[in-house]
């Protein structure tokens, strides 16, 4: 409210003075106070009147004033002159300033209008004016905008920057994250949404829900989603062929399949999607690979060789799977080839680098077949008939021992008894060896006496007609084993235990011999039948047999030693007479040097003794003399000789001519 100025106050002042010297004559006491507290309630009562009656409104404010029927206002700077009877009352208002950024969302009471008010200005409210919201404008850059709903319309609408953004009376932002469907946009806590900027290989596959369309948005652009658009799985990378790379899109509504081959970016249609989900690498073929492709509308099958780089068709797929490798025809390897539209098979051996054509199938690569001079081979063709292949160039036989297994033939297996005692037939024979060889065999057989044994056999044989062999069995050691099996127990029934260890050899040489007929039927030739090992089937049996043959080998062995030790006494006694001869020997050689060097000795001393004398003669002309002297001059040498040594040397009186005289 405003407050009475100080000139009200003066002018009040001034007049209390005038009447206080109008009436100076003497009243009453009584009169003179009642008189004072009439004026002092006058004076108040015009205090309040002036305090509603004028009121002052500062810069900034505003006078809001509520009468009987309607409200008004004044703004500031102003006075209000009002009557003090005329209103409810009165209200000071501060104004509301706004900056650039800001706002106010303002609501008429009166009449439910609703307006925005922004800054920059001092905002003074109506009389039935109220404020609803208030706010700070949003500042957008090129790249960003917010989705604004008309709530009165329920129309949606985009806002791009670059500005600022102020609401309208009914407009509000709108999360487009419940909007976009399955792609979710940047969302900035003002609700200010990042447009999608795409690169030159990126793009977006966009639906209109409004109408249904849908379209390719590709880069290089920058995408503000549209309130109605929906982003059907985000941004994505448009595939860049290299020279050797392709795709194939197939499009869902027609079912059409395009190719685009490298080099390019391919952007896909709108109903298009990737055939094979991934990029394709164009098949590189070298000089010796090759692939079969199959047209799946048409069945028809081409088959391209190296070199290449092979791209598919758009309704084309690899027959085999992947490339396949060209088979190397030559001296050693041929191809057996099956035409499936015909069924028939060839086998190509011409030396080539062979590729199957559109209707042929690799069934197998045969190795050629070359058979050592011991080896033999047969052949079973489409007709039945057995062709034999020998490698032995010796054999007769139209057959090469080099060979390739023509169409509709295979090669002979026969499956033969393995195991010491056949059980089991399962040894695959496919290469005959013609050489002679061993088989070892572990028959059952008992004695007269019931003494049961095991023998252990060595049968030593060779192949000589594998015709006659083929045709007449096709378990060759099986019947062998048999057939001696039943030989053996019935030769061995017919002794003891004792007559068979005796006859062992004789028993194997009989069997041989009265069974050479069933070898011969069989086209093979025995060797030798020998029986390597025996012992008892039954323990007890086993051990008193053990004990024999130990005691049988002891006594050898006592002999061996026996004979043993003689030798060896012979041996030393022999080794004595040699040495004996060879010590006779020795002395008589000894003797002979004995004489010859006495004899070389006193042929040296004659000499010595010759020439002594000789040169002694003319000074000595007798002999005696000089034998005394040459005797005296040996003496002395031997006297030197004995002196030098360390030996006692004792002399008789004869030795040194010593006499011994007395003289009386």
């Amino acid at each position: 409210q405003a407050l009475p100025t100080p000139s009200l106050q003066q002018a009040f002042s001034s007049r209390h003075r005038h009447f206080e010297a109008m009436f100076d004559w003497p009243l009453p006491v009584g009169s003179l106070i009642g008189l004072i507290l009439v004026l002092v309630v006058l004076l108040v009562i015009l205090a309040a009147l002036s305090r509603r009656a004028i009121l002052f409104v500062g810069t900034g404010y505003q006078l809001k004033v509520f009468g009987f029927m309607k409200t008004r206002v004044f703004n500031g700077p102003t006075v209000v002159c009002l009557n003090p009877f005329g209103y409810r009352r009165s209200q000071l208002v501060k104004a509301t300033p706004l900056g650039r950024m800001d706002w106010l969302k303002v609501r008429d009471m009166n009449d439910g209008w609703e307006r925005i008010e922004r800054g920059p200005l001092l905002l003074f409210l109506g009389p039935h004016d109220e404020v609803l919201e208030t706010g700070t404008g949003i500042t957008m850059s090129k790249s960003e905008y917010v989705v604004v709903k008309d709530l009165v319309t329920g129309s949606l609408a985009n806002v791009k920057g670059p500005c600022v953004w102020f609401p309208g009376p009914h407009e509000n932002i709108v999360d487009a994250e419940r909007s976009r469907g399955p792609f979710t946009l940047t969302l900035s806590t003002e609700g200010v949404h990042t447009a999608i900027a795409l690169q030159e290989d990126e793009y977006l596959k966009l639906q209109d829900t409004s109408s249904g369309h849908v379209w390719i948005q590709k880069g290089k652009e920058l995408v503000f989603p549209e309130p109605t658009w929906i982003i059907m799985g985000g941004s994505r990378k448009a595939w860049t062929l290299k020279s050797h790379q392709y795709l194939r899109l197939l499009d869902t509504t027609t079912g059409k399949v395009t190719v685009h081959r490298g080099e390019q970016t391919v952007f896909p249609g709108v109903r298009e999607e990737l055939l094979d989900e991934r990029i394709m690498e164009a098949i590189e073929l070298r000089a010796n690979e090759y692939v079969k492709i199959t047209d799946q509308t048409t069945g028809s099958i081409r088959v391209v060789a190296g070199t290449a780089l092979v791209f598919l068709g758009a309704n084309e797929i690899l027959t085999e799977g992947e490339k396949q490798i060209a088979h190397e025809v030559d001296d050693a390897h041929a191809v057996l080839v099956k035409d499936i539209s015909t069924g028939q098979q060839r086998l190509v051996t011409e030396k080539q680098l062979f590729i199957p054509g559109p209707s042929e199938v690799i069934e197998e690569v045969r190795a050629i077949i070359q058979l050592a001079d011991y080896e033999a081979m047969i052949v079973r063709d489409k007709e039945g008939h057995l062709h034999f292949h020998y490698g032995d160039p010796n054999r007769k036989s139209n057959e090469p021992r080099s060979f390739f297994v023509a169409p509709y033939c295979e090669v002979v297996q026969l499956f033969w008894s393995s195991g010491l005692r056949r059980k089991n037939r399962d040894l695959c024979i496919e290469r005959f060896d013609c050489r002679p060889q061993y088989m070892w065999n572990e028959i059952d057989c008992r004695t007269q006496d019931n003494v049961e044994l095991v023998l252990e056999t060595t049968f030593f044989w060779e192949v000589v007609d594998l015709a006659q062999m083929i045709r007449n069995t096709g378990n060759l050691p099986g019947d062998v084993y048999n057939q001696l099996r039943s030989q053996f127990i019935k030769h061995v029934a017919r002794c003891t235990l004792k007559g068979f260890m005796e006859e062992l050899h004789i028993i194997s040489r009989n069997i041989l011999k009265e069974d050479s007929s069933f070898y011969e039927v069989r086209g093979i030739k025995i060797n030798s039948l020998d029986v390597t090992k025996y012992n008892c089937a039954e323990k007890r049996t086993s051990e008193v047999l053990q004990q024999i043959i130990e005691e049988t080998t002891n006594r050898l062995n006592r002999l061996s030693q026996a004979e043993s030790e003689n030798e060896v006494r012979m041996f030393k006694m022999q080794g004595q007479i040699e040495q004996e001869k060879l010590n006779a020997e020795l002395l008589e050689i000894q003797n002979k040097h004995t004489k010859t060097e006495a004899q070389v000795a006193g042929e040296s001393e004659a000499s010595r003794v010759a020439a002594f004398m000789k040169s002694l003669s003319p000074e000595v002309p007798k002999l005696e003399d000089r034998m005394v002297v040459w005797q005296t001059l040996r003496k002395t040498d031997a006297l030197g000789v004995v002196s030098a040594g360390g030996a006692s040397l004792y002399y008789t009186p004869n030795d040194v001519n010593l006499s011994i005289k007395s003289d009386k």
